[in-house]
C-alpha cells in the first residue's frame, strides 16, 4: 500500500496518512466501548409473550442544550431537533405566525453512534393487527418504516375504515436513526378555495347542529394524506411505491373477517349511526348489515388502490377518482364547493418540529394547525409541579393533571391555527416565564374555568366540536428509523359519503363554527385554502443526545392531548413500564367539565379530587387508543397497544430455524 500511495503522494504524506487511518481505527473502537443506552422497559401483555426487559433503570439524560434555530421554509430537509437549556428563555421567533424551533441535542452524534442501532428487530403498533401485520411484510421485504406506513395507512382504510382513509388526512413524525434529525410531515387536509367562514351557520346566523354539518357536502376537506406520504416517501422510501399497496389490495379482494369494532359502529348500536351510503358500501352481499366475523371483501377499494399503486397518489387527485368526489361533495343536502382545482393544488408541508425539554428529554410533536404546542405547554406546567415525586394512586398528581389541563385548553382554544393564515403565538405559549405564570393558577381547588393567558392577540372563543374517529401507529425498522402518524377521517366515517370503496372525511368541521366573537375574529375560523386546527399530536421522544427513546400517539378528539400526556408523564417523570403508562385511567378536563374511566380510578382518588372541587364522571370521549414503542437498555426495542381498542404491538423476530416469526405484544 505504501508503495502505491507514495505514487501519488509524498513520503511524508504517506506516513501522515496511514497514522491518521490508525488513529480513526483506535477512536473508533473507544467510541463503540463507551456507548451507553436508553434504559426504559415495556410490561408484558397478558397472553402474549413478554417483551424483552430492560437491564437497568430509566436513564438520566444529561442536560439538553440551549441552541435553537428557525424553520425552513415548506418543504426543508429534515432538521434535527433541539433542545434548549431548562429555564433558560429561547429567542422569539421572528414572525410569531410561524412555528418554534425544534430543540438539538448539544452534541452532533458521530457516525459510529448514528448507526450502533442496525440489525435490530423491527416493530409496528397499530390499531389492528392486519395493518400491523401488513407493516411487517413491508419490513421483511426490506421496507423501511416509510414504506411500511403506507401498508398500515392502505390496510387501515381498509379494515378500519370508521377512524381513517386515504380520503383523510395525517400528521407524521419520522426519526432517521442515520442523522438523528426529526421532521415532521403534515397531511392535513385544507378548506376548498371557496370555503366560506358562515358555511356552517344556518340562515338565522345560528351554528348548524353537528350531525347536521358532518352528513354535509361542506364538511370534507382537500384529502392530504396519501400526498403527505408520497412525498415522505419520495424523500425517505427504499421500495417501489406499488409495492406498498399489495397487503391491502390482496385483503380487499379476498376478503377479511370483519373485527368486532367495526362491527359494532356499523351496528344499531353505534354511537353515531352510519349513513346510508356506508351501510351500502360495508354490507353483506344480500344487503344485511356486516357483523362480527363476517367475511367482506372490498373490490371497489381494491381497484382504487391498484390505481393508486399504479398512477401514484395523482390519481386521488386527477382524474376519475378526483371527478367523484367533486361530484359527491356537490349534492345535498348542504352541497360544499370543492372544485377540481381544489384537489389538483395540494400539497403537503414538511418542517422542522416543534420541541422542547421535559426532565431530561426532548418531546417532538408537529407545529401547528397540530396542538402539539399545548401538549409541550402541558408538560412545562406539570414540571413546575410535584407531580414527579407522586404516585399514580395519589389524588394530588390527577388533581394537577387536570387543572394543567383546562389551562392548555384555554390557550389552545383562544390562540391555536393554522400559521399560515393567523399568527400563533407559539414561543409565547412554551416561554417559561409564560408557563411559570399559568403554573400558578392551578391552586388548591378546582373553581370557574380558566381563561385564556394574556397574549397581545385579540381573539374571540373558539367554537370547534371534534370527534374522535382517528388512529395512530408507530413503525421502527432494522435501521432504527421511526414513524410515529396519527391519520384521520375526523368523525366516524367521515362525512358519511363514500367514493370507491373509501370514505370522505368530515375535516372541516374541525374549524370554530362560529367565525366571530363579539364582534372580534375566532382563529380557527373557516377560510379558504385554511387547515382546520388539530388535536392530532403524534410524538417522539429523543434523549439529551439525540437518540430515540420512544414513539407515541392516540385517536381520541380533543382528549389526545391528556391520553399523549398521561402516557409521557407514566413514562418518563413515574418511570413506569410502557404497557403500565398506556393503560393509566385517562382523565379529560376542559373547561367546567371533568370526565374519565371512573371505574378505572381507586376510590381513595376519587374521594381525593372531589375533595378538591372535582366530580369526576363517566363519559363518551375517555377511549383512548394508544400505541407506542421504546427503545430498551440493550438497544433493542419494545411495543405496546392500549386494551381499551383492538390494536397489537408486533416485532419481527428470527426464529430457531433462521426463518421470520411474529412475536407480538398487546
Amino acid at each position: 500500500m505504501r508503495r502505491v500511495c507514495a505514487r501519488v503522494f509524498g513520503p511524508l504524506d504517506v506516513q501522515q496518512i496511514l497514522n491518521r487511518i490508525l488513529w480513526s481505527v483506535l477512536v473508533a473502537a473507544l467510541v463503540a466501548v463507551a456507548a451507553p443506552g436508553v434504559a426504559l422497559q415495556s410490561a408484558p401483555a397478558e397472553g402474549s409473550a413478554p417483551a424483552p426487559e430492560a437491564t437497568a433503570p430509566l436513564a438520566t439524560p444529561g442536560p439538553p442544550a440551549a441552541t435553537e434555530t428557525p424553520p425552513a421554509p415548506a418543504p426543508p430537509p429534515p432538521v434535527k431537533a433541539e433542545t434548549p437549556v431548562k429555564g433558560e428563555t429561547p429567542p422569539p421567533a421572528a414572525r410569531e405566525a410561524q412555528p418554534a424551533a425544534a430543540a438539538a441535542p448539544a452534541s452532533k452524534p458521530s457516525w459510529f453512534r448514528r448507526h450502533r442501532h442496525r440489525g435490530q428487530q423491527p416493530w409496528v403498533a397499530a390499531a389492528n393487527p392486519m395493518a400491523v401485520d401488513a407493516g411487517l411484510e413491508i419490513l421483511r421485504d426490506g421496507g423501511k418504516a416509510l414504506d411500511a406506513a403506507v401498508a398500515v395507512q392502505t390496510m387501515l382504510g381498509l379494515v378500519e375504515p370508521q377512524s381513517s382513509g386515504i380520503a383523510g388526512g395525517a400528521f407524521l413524525m419520522y426519526y432517521d436513526a442515520h442523522t438523528g434529525k426529526v421532521t415532521a410531515f403534515d397531511g392535513r387536509e385544507k378548506a376548498p378555495s371557496g370555503a366560506r367562514p358562515d358555511m356552517f351557520l344556518d340562515e338565522h346566523g345560528k351554528a348548524l347542529s353537528y350531525v347536521e354539518a358532518v352528513r354535509s357536502g361542506r364538511s370534507t376537506g382537500v384529502p392530504g394524506v396519501m400526498a403527505m406520504l408520497w412525498s415522505a416517501h419520495h424523500k425517505l422510501g427504499a421500495l417501489r411505491w406499488k409495492e406498498l399497496f399489495q397487503p391491502a389490495i390482496r385483503s380487499a379482494a379476498q376478503g377479511f373477517k370483519v373485527p368486532a369494532r367495526l362491527a359494532m359502529f356499523l351496528g344499531e348500536g353505534s354511537p353515531f349511526p352510519p349513513t346510508t351510503e356506508v351501510r351500502t358500501l360495508f354490507s353483506r352481499p344480500d344487503g344485511d348489515t356486516l357483523e362480527e366475523g363476517d367475511v367482506f371483501q372490498n373490490p371497489e377499494y381494491a381497484h382504487t388502490l391498484e390505481t393508486l399503486a399504479a398512477e401514484g397518489p395523482h390519481a386521488l387527485y386527477e382524474g376519475e377518482i378526483a371527478e367523484e368526489i367533486v361530484r359527491t361533495t356537490h349534492q345535498a343536502p348542504l352541497p360544499g364547493t370543492m372544485s377540481a382545482a381544489d384537489l389538483s393544488s395540494y400539497h403537503p408541508d414538511s418542517s422542522p418540529p416543534l420541541c422542547r425539554a421535559y426532565r431530561g428529554y426532548s418531546v417532538c410533536v408537529p407545529p401547528p394547525p397540530s396542538s402539539g404546542v399545548s401538549l409541550l405547554e402541558m408538560l412545562g406546567i406539570l414540571e413546575h409541579t410535584d407531580i414527579a415525586t407522586r404516585r399514580p394512586s395519589d389524588p394530588q398528581a390527577w388533581f394537577l393533571f387536570a387543572q394543567a389541563s383546562r389551562l392548555i385548553y384555554a390557550d389552545r382554544d383562544r390562540y391555536v391555527a393554522d400559521p399560515h393564515f393567523v399568527p400563533v403565538p407559539v414561543e409565547r405559549m412554551l416561554e417559561p416565564s409564560y408557563v411559570r405564570l399559568r403554573t400558578q393558577l392551578i391552586g388548591e381547588h378546582a373553581g370557574p374555568p380558566p381563561p385564556a393567558g394574556e397574549i397581545a392577540l385579540p381573539r374571540g372563543r373558539d367554537a370547534t366540536n371534534e370527534a374522535a374517529g382517528t388512529s395512530h401507529f408507530v413503525v421502527v425498522d432494522a435501521d432504527g428509523d421511526v414513524v410515529s402518524m396519527t391519520t384521520t377521517v375526523e368523525s366516524i366515517f367521515g362525512s358519511g359519503r363514500t367514493v370507491g370503496g373509501f370514505v370522505l372525511n368530515n375535516q372541516l368541521t374541525d374549524f370554530s363554527f362560529v367565525p366571530t366573537e363579539g364582534g372580534v375574529p375566532v382563529a380557527n375560523a373557516v377560510q379558504g385554502g385554511k387547515r382546520p386546527r388539530s388535536s392530532m399530536a403524534p410524538v417522539i421522544v429523543l434523549d439529551s443526545t439525540g437518540d430515540f427513546v420512544a414513539a407515541l400517539g392516540s385517536p381520541g378528539g380533543s382528549a389526545i392531548l391528556e391520553y399523549n400526556a398521561k402516557t409521557l408523564i407514566g413514562l418518563l417523570a413515574w418511570k413506569l413500564p410502557l404497557k403500565q403508562a398506556i393503560e393509566l385511567p385517562n382523565l379529560i378536563a376542559r373547561g367546567d367539565s371533568f370526565t374519565g374511566e371512573v371505574n378505572r380510578f381507586s376510590p381513595a382518588v376519587l374521594a381525593g379530587l372531589r375533595e378538591r372541587g372535582i366530580e369526576l364522571k363517566g363519559g363518551h370521549a375517555e377511549n383512548s387508543g394508544l400505541h407506542a414503542v421504546v427503545r430498551l437498555a440493550d438497544g433493542s426495542y419494545a411495543g405496546a397497544a392500549d386494551s381499551r381498542r383492538e390494536g397489537v404491538a408486533r416485532t419481527l423476530a428470527p426464529a430457531k430455524g433462521g426463518a421470520p416469526r411474529t412475536g407480538t405484544h398487546n
